[in-house]
């Protein structure tokens, strides 16, 4: 079993930085690649960033690409995603997410442990 817990979010204002983290307790955390998805209301989950387990390998989604930066630190048992120059269509509840995947993977239906999320929302 893992427990994840996300934190960090709130509201932000357009074009400002947002740092959510995610602690993972349980089983070893570096078993597990990790993805932060989000759900903005009346849409599906996305995935918008990957990081495998050993944190060499990384992947966006399109629209976040250049905005968006996925590290973790095993040692600490935490995945973070820092967001910058940030949107308003990036408001939308951020999920952490782990899976024993060995590349990318978009699926949710891939990741065996989620966190409940935390709120992120652009506005002014």
């Amino acid at each position: 079993q893992v427990q994840l817990v996300e934190s960090g979010g709130g509201l932000v204002q357009p074009g400002g930085s947002l740092r959510l983290s995610c602690a993972a307790s349980g089983r070893s955390f570096s078993d597990y690649a990790m993805g932060w998805f989000r759900q903005a209301p009346g849409k599906e989950r996305e995935l918008v960033a990957f990081i495998n387990w050993s944190g060499h390998s990384t992947s966006y989604t399109d629209s976040v690409k250049g905005r968006v930066t996925i590290s973790r630190d095993n040692a600490k048992n935490t995945v973070f995603l820092q967001m910058d120059y940030v949107k308003p269509d990036d408001t939308a509840v951020y999920y952490c997410a782990a899976g024993t995947l060995w590349r990318l993977s978009s699926r949710t239906s891939d990741y065996t442990y989620w966190g409940r999320g935390t709120q992120v929302t652009v506005s002014s």
